[in-house]
């Protein structure tokens, strides 16, 4: 589902060059859950950044499914995110003027999906939230803006669901029930999961997990 080879990243800073990633050589399966763990600054949320067709490398190849993001442009590459993958972040990333049904049903509309509303009234009941899907982003909890957002993500049919800190802005017992939630419906749609986390909790739970220290991959667990 995800390759990449010899994949690096260099940014131009007022010091200088500074690379952030550099050969980085992994395959990430169907169906796969794969953690991505490492310090503060280590390069963990560019290499996501790069997977899901957000960025650009300096050198490398990064393949998503059948396609070659590099040979692609960046409307292309929009094109790619919006048919293959779906997003769940830290800071939630909902939209404040829409509903939490409207946040939901967005991705399907945006292709077009004539289920849309279905499929998000049933994701909206699924995560537990069928009584607030007319309530906006703003009266929402965090852990229910989460739970928005896994809904958002799931009701897109992604391919592969990349995750970026998902619990990092919860308390520990939100953040416990909402790493039940993804896994629970990652295991029903199977689809590829691929998280950057801190908590080691959470990255037990995966199949594997890559460690990224200054920039390169030094472990690939199981």
């Amino acid at each position: 589902m995800i390759k990449t080879v010899d994949l690096g990243k260099t940014v131009q800073t007022s010091e200088g060059q500074l690379t952030i990633l550099k050969g980085i050589n992994l395959e990430i399966k169907k169906s796969e859950s794969v953690a991505i763990v490492g310090a503060s600054g280590s390069g963990k949320t560019t290499l996501l950044s790069l997977l899901a067709g957000l960025d650009t490398p300096t050198r490398g190849q990064i393949f998503l499914g059948d396609h070659e993001l590099n040979d692609l442009d960046e409307e292309q590459r929009a094109r790619v995110r919006g048919e293959m993958v779906g997003f769940v972040f830290q800071t939630f990333q909902l939209l404040s003027s829409l509903t939490a049904m409207e946040n939901v049903m967005l991705p399907a509309e945006l292709r077009n999906d004539p289920d849309a509303e279905e499929k998000a009234r049933e994701l909206m009941h699924r995560v537990g939230l069928g009584h607030r899907i007319r309530h906006y982003p703003r009266q929402l909890s965090g852990g229910e803006q989460q739970r928005v957002a896994i809904a958002r993500a799931f009701a897109s049919s992604a391919a592969v669901l990349f995750a970026d800190e998902p619990t990092g802005n919860l308390d520990t017992k939100t953040g416990g029930h909402i790493i039940d939630l993804i896994f629970d419906l990652n295991a029903e749609f199977g689809t590829t999961l691929v998280l950057v986390t801190h908590d080691a909790h959470l990255a037990d739970r995966c199949g594997r997990s890559i460690l990224i220290e200054s920039g390169e991959l030094v472990v690939e667990g199981g």
